[in-house]
């Protein structure tokens, strides 16, 4: 492994992205590269693209003391945005923490899908996004859709407060709701659109899981608790049970599941009388999101 540059050594901003990303790639990183100018933008106070003008501006040992720190934690397996504090979701800089999941890009594809559902319906739409963890989902929607409203739930106090703090960044405290309680419990009313991203991993997979994932992101919202059946999919079974409660006539639901899920999850919707299903494919191409439509 690259050694870390010596304290008090002169060292400029692009060796030191060169020595993080050799030491990031001999740790196993995928990405090193890049993770590296992520690190390093992040102790500059700078974007990737401004680093770039800092190529050859010599470092302070405090920035050079923290970029070493960051890389460490990067090596060993430690989410990026852990690090940081800080992932971008749909071109929005969001709050994370390990109290909620690092948001993905593939969650992108239910954000999409839910946009073209709302932008045929009337203005002044109602969300409920169960599982709220960062917000990530609903507050980017809501940016979308200025007329919206929205509800949030979730069991964590300090995933609710992640999302809280997204909410105020993105100056949308005035039309989201933040309640703490299981799935459905802590809400009162109806909404024209239910969404959720809930643990689906079943119990007997943790354990080969990414390092980044099974030793850093929460448990609760990656393996449901119980899942008496274990197959992954018991939070499938509680919402969907209980969802058509919570849907205006006609209103749609929109659930991301994990790889080859896809069809068990559309089965449990037909089950729970939901109709018109469809199972839309990510950027990769892998079944990612099932819309289904609650009776008129």
């Amino acid at each position: 492994m690259s050694r870390a540059v010596a304290r008090g050594e002169a060292v400029s901003w692009d060796r030191a992205i060169r020595t993080a990303a050799a030491r990031l790639d001999a740790a196993g990183i995928d990405g090193a590269a890049r993770d590296a100018r992520l690190l390093a933008a992040f102790v500059a106070g700078v974007d990737t693209t401004a680093l770039r003008a800092h190529g050859d501006r010599v470092m302070s040992e405090d920035q050079q003391r923290r970029l070493d720190e960051a890389v460490v934690a990067r090596a060993a397996r430690r989410p990026l945005s852990h690090i940081t504090g800080c992932r971008l979701f749909w071109g929005r800089s969001f709050q994370v923490s390990a109290a909620v999941l690092d948001p993905r890009p593939e969650t992108e594809t239910l954000v999409a899908e839910a946009l073209a559902l709302c932008q045929r319906a009337t203005p002044g739409v109602t969300l409920l996004e169960l599982g709220v963890g960062s917000g990530c989902i609903l507050l980017t929607l809501l940016a979308e859709l200025p007329a919206a409203r929205g509800t949030g739930t979730d069991l964590s106090a300090e995933a609710l407060t992640v999302a809280a703090a997204n909410a105020a960044a993105l100056d949308l405290t005035g039309r989201v709701a933040l309640v703490q309680g299981r799935w459905f419990e802590p809400v009162p009313g109806k909404a024209d659109i239910l969404l959720s991203n809930p643990p689906y991993v079943p119990a007997s997979a943790w354990a080969g899981l990414a390092p980044e994932v099974r030793d850093h992101e929460p448990v609760a919202a990656l393996v449901p608790e119980p899942d008496p059946m274990g197959d992954g999919l018991a939070a499938y079974r509680e919402i969907l049970s209980g969802a058509r409660a919570h849907l205006n006539p006609g209103g749609a639901i929109l659930l991301e599941f994990g790889a080859g899920q896809g069809k068990a999850v559309s089965q449990i919707a037909a089950d729970a009388g939901f109709q018109a299903r469809r199972l839309i494919p990510d950027l990769d191409g892998r079944e990612r999101v099932l819309i289904a439509y609650s009776p008129e």
